[in-house]
């Protein structure tokens, strides 16, 4: 696979990606098209669990060894991408202690939804990933934040709701779960299940990503002072994320659709788990500002072309 104008024509016009634009559009045309927030709490929920219980399923199979190994190598990763989330922004944002170590925590971390979006890239291109990546997005999600809290407070050590928060915060639940789920029950259980949780997770993706580009549209009205910088890291520092995890899951022994996968995780930023912790360990931070970056510039860059230069370049390393 080559990073081809037809490749990212073909992504730009999958459901996917058009239905966060029309979110994108219709905030922009001031339209009262609104999705309720029972219904984005419900979205959510059904998405985290589909894709978590997918991954248990897929963990029947899959050797104790090669987990613990991709496990070890993503925990490595999540303080990696910190740590460098954290020291560009310094350099470049010229941001506080505090303010580096809050907008590192979201960089280091991952975004769910940019995850699912990278699957479901690789199945339309007939690449189909290991579903033992499921369990790798808790892995890079919980170091990463604990880490930038950390930062932030130079040494000061992380309060036990702090860590909490990571742990049992509806990220990590449902995925685990469903994992857990997905892993211990019959396959005539999840057959019974598969209507829902299968064949109507491309709908329910679609209803998500409308109310993502509504939420991303209004987060880029707020970026404010500074704001060229500020896209320039939550361009450039992705890229720099996605190329370098690309070529580590390449390395560990993911296929190149499962590398291509692990970089676009690598390569996205939190916008739901690192927000609540961060509110919660570091309250004066300008949590506003990193959820802007997060998920008005880098979940958008990731969505329409960071995951095809991904995938590229994993077919790349393969050949």
């Amino acid at each position: 696979m080559t990073l081809s104008p037809e490749l990212l024509v073909s992504n730009l016009l999958s459901p996917v990606v058009l239905a966060f634009v029309l979110g994108l559009v219709a905030r922009g045309l001031r339209s009262d098209l609104a999705i309720p927030p029972a219904i984005q709490g419900y979205l959510s929920i059904f998405l985290l669990l589909a894709i978590g219980l997918k991954g248990g399923v897929a963990l029947r199979s899959t050797h104790f060894g090669e987990v613990a190994l991709l496990v070890a190598v993503t925990l490595l990763a999540g303080l990696a991408t910190c740590a460098s989330a954290y020291a560009l922004a310094r350099l470049w944002l010229r941001d506080s202690r505090l303010e580096a170590g809050a907008i590192a925590a979201h960089f280091g971390s991952v975004s769910a939804v940019t995850f699912i979006a990278a699957q479901q890239f690789g199945e339309r291109t007939g690449q189909a990933p290991e579903g033992v990546l499921v369990a790798l997005v808790v892995a890079l999600e919980i170091p990463a934040i604990l880490l930038g809290l950390s930062l932030a407070r130079r040494g000061g050590g992380l309060q036990w709701h702090s860590v909490r928060e990571v742990l049992v915060g509806k990220t990590a639940l449902l995925l685990i779960g469903g994992m857990v789920i997905g892993a211990v029950a019959t396959k005539e259980g999840t057959d019974a299940v598969n209507l829902m949780y299968g064949q109507l997770f491309q709908g329910m993706l679609m209803l998500f990503m409308l109310d993502m580009g509504m939420v991303a549209a209004g987060q880029l009205r707020g970026i404010g002072r500074g704001g060229l910088r500020l896209v320039a890291y939550g361009i450039a520092l992705p890229l720099l994320h996605g190329v370098g995890g690309t070529a580590l899951g390449f390395a560990a022994g993911l296929s190149p659709a499962g590398a291509a996968v692990f970089g676009t995780m690598t390569a996205s930023a939190s916008y739901i788990a690192a927000p609540a912790s961060v509110r919660a360990s570091l309250p004066e931070a300008n949590v506003g500002r990193c959820i802007s970056a997060a998920l008005g510039i880098t979940f958008p860059f990731n969505l329409a072309l960071g995951i095809p230069v991904y995938f590229a370049f994993a077919a790349w390393l393969a050949r």
